[in-house]
């Protein structure tokens, strides 16, 4: 198998039609030898579809950088990028290559890109238009041919109002921006990646019989809304096959912080006497709807769901016992 037909197998699985129609825009614009944005939330797979996008297009044989601008300090991002010659500064005893010449005739993958700072910017827009820099202490050009495409979470247009961002090179990145479906929106592709991630994960547990989902966890997996997006599903996916060291997946945990030994409502105890019912109830009602809450991230609509309510019944519960509730 070549390099390319590897790599372009390694996109995320999904039938959703949103995420469908996601794939079909980005196969289209990855012959383009032009900048793309990707945009997404987190967790979403924002570096898979860079990395699909880059072996999709006619540079596929060349390299494929990628630089998480979250990981570098600002004062970092522009010898990372650049470069910088011998003696630019205390500690740099040698010369070294920035990450554009490093991805000379190839894609350099520019992740959580709203975080550049403003200055570095302005170099980068140079090569866009140019295709020549500096590096850091030195006067010298470099020539070089690399095709960008950054991935954010960030509302760039926004980030340009208030100046953080500069307009002329958000301009000539976004010759095409793609949004990257949440895994809230992909419907069917949540159980699809839930069989695809516990398949992985009991090969890795030595789990011989295939995964199964009682009824019941798959009702909560497609219930919830999902905001680490995929990263999320494969960490609690993961987690629920290594704990059930079998193939029966009866049990999931959503949130691993929660503490089993940090509870302001104590259960309710079982009584012979009848005429504790009403404070009994009200007991079961805070507990329950705290508990919702907690698992649905405080997104009330799903925890109506999870508890197998409507929407009204559960806002008339919250309202009732908002007071109280512990989240």
């Amino acid at each position: 198998m070549s390099e390319k037909t590897y790599q372009v197998n390694q996109a995320p699985l999904g039938e959703s039609e949103s995420f469908i129609t996601f794939q079909e825009q980005l196969s289209k614009v990855a012959t383009v030898n032009r900048s793309v944005l990707i945009v997404g939330e987190r967790g979403s797979g924002k570096e898979i579809a860079a990395t699909r996008l880059h072996y999709l297009s006619t540079r596929w044989q060349s390299s494929l950088v990628t630089v998480n601008c979250a990981a570098l300090s600002p004062s970092l991002i522009e010898t990372e990028l650049f470069g910088h010659e011998a003696g630019a500064f205390t500690g740099a005893s040698k010369g070294r290559k920035g990450r554009f010449e490093e991805a000379d005739k190839g894609t350099l993958f520019l992740d959580e890109i709203g975080l550049i700072p403003i200055q570095v910017q302005e170099k980068i827009l140079r090569v866009v238009e140019y295709g020549s820099f500096e590096r850091v202490g030195s006067s010298v050009s470099h020539e070089v041919d690399v095709r960008i495409i950054g991935a954010t979470n960030a509302d760039l247009p926004q980030l340009c109002e208030t100046g953080k961002f500069k307009e002329d090179l958000l301009d000539r990145l976004s010759f095409e921006v793609l949004f990257l479906p949440p895994l809230r929106e992909r419907g069917e592709d949540i159980l699809l990646l839930a069989h695809y991630f516990a398949s992985k994960m009991a090969l890795e547990c030595n789990i011989d019989e295939s995964v199964r989902f009682t009824l019941s966890v798959e009702r909560q997996l497609t219930s919830y809304s999902w905001p680490g997006n995929v990263r999320e599903l494969k960490n609690v996916i993961e987690r629920a096959v290594y704990r059930s060291k079998r193939g029966y997946i009866d049990e999931i945990t959503i949130d691993p912080f929660h503490n089993p030994f940090n509870k302001k409502e104590e259960s309710v105890p079982v009584s012979s006497s009848l005429d504790n019912y009403s404070e009994a109830k009200r007991k079961l009602d805070i507990q329950y709807v705290g508990q919702s809450l907690k698992e649905a991230k405080g997104n009330q609509k799903v925890a109506a769901e999870l508890l197998g309510l409507s929407y009204d019944q559960f806002r008339g519960l919250y309202r009732k016992y908002k007071d109280v509730v512990e989240l």
